[in-house]
């Protein structure tokens, strides 16, 4: 199994949960130990280097996918679908919402004048922490630049491209990705079953490990 965890976490979030299970969760670049990247990239540069671990598996590994990583996950498992095996995902933001707000006026033109040089940097900087979510305003550089590349993702096509079997384990009080964008996906995956857990947040891995470890057995049974 290769366990992957969100974004700003570690894949220590899944001790309580696979601490028994045959599984590698290691930190993604730019989290914990591992360094950040040289270049930017999205989910599925990311998926590229999760694929290299999969040549030391005797068979095809679940996957597992908290937030973040769920993205990766589903990247992967559309890549190279003969070399993983189910999924089982809790918290992505599988699908990008089309319905956001336009930054204020006020800051997208303080924008277009920091382009032309007028306004500098270091005021740019500031208006962005003031506007920016707390992932934004936590990193800097190219993990900053890898935020806002991943958050404007969506995965539909890969979505229908998976071909192995899916868990969708989803929080009902998730605030982040809430339930509903868990059942739009569940509607472009071939093979799925969707589970709501009843007064769990974003963070199953650690808000409900029993839960999860639920899922990972039910997806290898």
């Amino acid at each position: 199994m290769i366990a992957l965890h969100g974004w700003g976490r570690r894949g220590a979030d899944f001790r309580r949960s696979l601490h028994d299970f045959p599984a590698l969760a290691p930190d993604l670049p730019g989290f914990g130990a591992s360094p950040i990247p040289d270049s930017v990239m999205g989910a599925d540069g990311y998926a590229d280097i999760v694929a290299q671990m999969l040549d030391d598996f005797d068979e095809s590994p679940v996957l597992v996918g908290h937030s973040f990583g769920g993205r990766v996950a589903v990247c992967l498992a559309a890549k190279f679908p003969e070399k993983v095996g189910p999924l089982v995902l809790t918290g992505v933001p599988l699908l990008r919402r089309t319905n956001m707000k336009k930054p204020a006026l006020s800051y997208r033109i303080l924008r277009g004048l920091n382009k032309a040089g007028v306004v500098s940097g270091e005021r740019m900087e500031i208006e962005r922490r003031k506007r920016g979510s707390v992932d934004y305003k936590a990193v800097t550089g190219v993990m900053r630049e890898i935020l806002v590349k991943i958050v404007n993702e969506s995965y539909e096509t890969q979505l229908r491209q998976i071909r192995s079997s899916v868990v969708l384990l989803w929080g009902s009080d998730d605030s982040q990705v809430p339930v509903a964008i868990a059942r739009e996906a569940a509607d472009l995956i071939e093979d799925v079953d969707l589970e709501v857990l009843d007064g769990v947040g974003h963070h199953v891995p650690v808000e409900a490990p029993e839960a999860l470890r639920r899922a990972v057995d039910l997806a290898v049974s």
